[in-house]
């Protein structure tokens, strides 16, 4: 068996994208474009070559990769020409697989039988029937043998009407397709080399052209625009729902939820509509997650509810807690198990301990708040001084009253209390009252003004 090369086309500007960015570096899912073939060409081979052109430092910097061999296009001449740009580093003893940075959805399973049919052959391409095959080069056959590709431009009216099209993936023993890169030819309506025009070549070289026929269309679909990407971007979504599903996720609908990472789920767990899952998230058995919720590089543990509109982002949550509805738990935040965090509560950077409950509108920032805590609304952790920031320390068993301010650097002993309306700015001892209000002043005599 000869060894495998894999030469990646990433150099297209992309226009109709109108992005400053070049188009293998736009995102499906998580991942931009281009890694997403590279995913599967890694698996195949250790020599792979990435041909860039437009942006190609801007795609160097992003995929910072020591094993891609990057290979420059300085003129942007067709796919035949890119292609040859690679040649020069490939032995002739090998085959060259050809992919493409804007084909994302390509399956390894795919490309090993190409190869395969090219170990064989010397020579395969990827096709696939389309009811509507517009835009797509033809494959042209006779008695069933390929015999040329033309391209959509300049196909004439009965080459038009053929359904098989080609996919512009190939796989060619690397000693051929040096010599026949050498014969392109650029009379076409583009002025550009075709890689496709190899094949018609080989025919003319005796040669047999093998196929590989892709049953799933979505495989081939290469993306040009923002419309064509956000419909794979739906293809995948729907794709890596129905998998969840079948590993017992429970999905409200499916067509309203996004993975943007990767998810991993104990059992009986169930997520309603309009939640974003990105980066790692992990959930625990029967864990709860209401409708328009954002979760990233969270770790969730068991028989966790977590409210409509919520946002946790890389963060704990222990077994039994409850977050939401409307809540934000920020980076660093760690939520002990049946720990309550309510509606328009803020977590930033802290530690909630057991049973301890934050039900309404406050903001705990650089804190570690032990167990059994109740922090009533309106409370804030004054915690930045305009310079620096500052810890608080709440004990096991503190009550704070509603609309408390805790000055930090503050620390409030076991059991102590806070009542409604104070700014601390010392310390509390275990068991002590802090408050902190001016005097009550009561008019006896007061009348309510009248609109004159």
């Amino acid at each position: 068996m000869k060894s495998i090369n894999i030469v990646i086309l990433a150099a297209g500007k992309g226009t109709r994208m109108n992005s400053s960015k070049p188009k293998v570096l736009q995102t499906l899912v998580d991942k931009t474009l281009l890694e997403h073939v590279l995913m599967q060409a890694q698996n195949l081979c250790s020599q792979i070559y990435v041909v860039i052109g437009f942006g190609g430092a801007q795609v160097r910097q992003m995929i910072d990769k020591d094993s891609i061999n990057w290979i420059a296009q300085n003129k942007q001449l067709g796919t035949g020409h890119a292609v040859q740009q690679a040649m020069p580093h490939i032995s002739d003893d090998s085959i060259t697989l050809v992919l493409y940075g804007d084909v994302p959805l390509i399956r390894q399973k795919t490309l090993s039988n190409l190869v395969e049919q090219a170990q064989k052959t010397g020579i395969a391409l990827l096709s696939a029937v389309l009811d509507n095959p517009t835009d797509y080069g033809r494959i042209l056959r006779k008695n069933n043998q390929i015999q040329a590709i033309v391209e959509q431009k300049d196909a004439n009216t009965k080459q038009l009407a053929c359904r098989e099209v080609n996919a512009g993936i190939m796989a060619l023993d690397s000693g051929l397709l040096k010599t026949y890169l050498g014969n392109l030819k650029a009379d076409n309506a583009q002025g550009e080399f075709y890689l496709s025009d190899v094949i018609g070549i080989a025919v003319k070289d005796g040669k047999t052209i093998a196929s590989v026929v892709v049953k799933d269309e979505n495989e081939i679909l290469g993306i040009n625009d923002k419309v064509q990407l956000a419909k794979l971007e739906r293809i995948l979504q729907q794709k890596q729902a129905n998998q969840f599903m079948q590993q017992g996720l429970m999905l409200k609908d499916p067509a309203r939820f996004d993975c943007r990472g990767s998810l991993n789920f104990g059992q009986d767990c169930e997520i309603d509509v309009n939640v974003l899952i990105e980066g790692e998230v992990v959930l625990g058995n029967n864990t709860y997650i209401a409708s328009n919720c954002i979760i990233k590089n969270a770790k969730i543990g068991d028989n966790v509810s977590i409210l409509s509109n919520s946002v946790i982002e890389n963060a704990v949550i222990a077994n039994g807690a409850c977050i939401g509805p409307f809540a934000r738990i920020r980076p660093k935040s760690n939520i002990g198990e049946n720990a309550k965090i309510g509606n328009f509560v803020e977590i930033k950077k802290s530690a909630i301990d057991k049973d301890s409950k934050i039900s309404h509108l406050s903001y705990i920032g650089d804190s570690i708040i032990g167990k059994g805590v109740n922090i009533g609304a309106g409370v804030i952790t004054c915690n930045y001084d305009g310079v620096n920031k500052h810890q608080t320390i709440i004990k096991d068993g503190v009550f704070v009253g509603s609309d408390t301010q805790l000055i930090a650097p503050v620390s409030i002993g076991k059991n102590a209390k806070i009542g409604a309306g104070s700014t601390i700015t010392k310390d509390l001892a275990d068991g002590q009252l802090g408050l902190s209000r001016a005097k009550q002043t009561t008019l006896k005599n007061w009348q309510r003004p009248t609109k004159k």
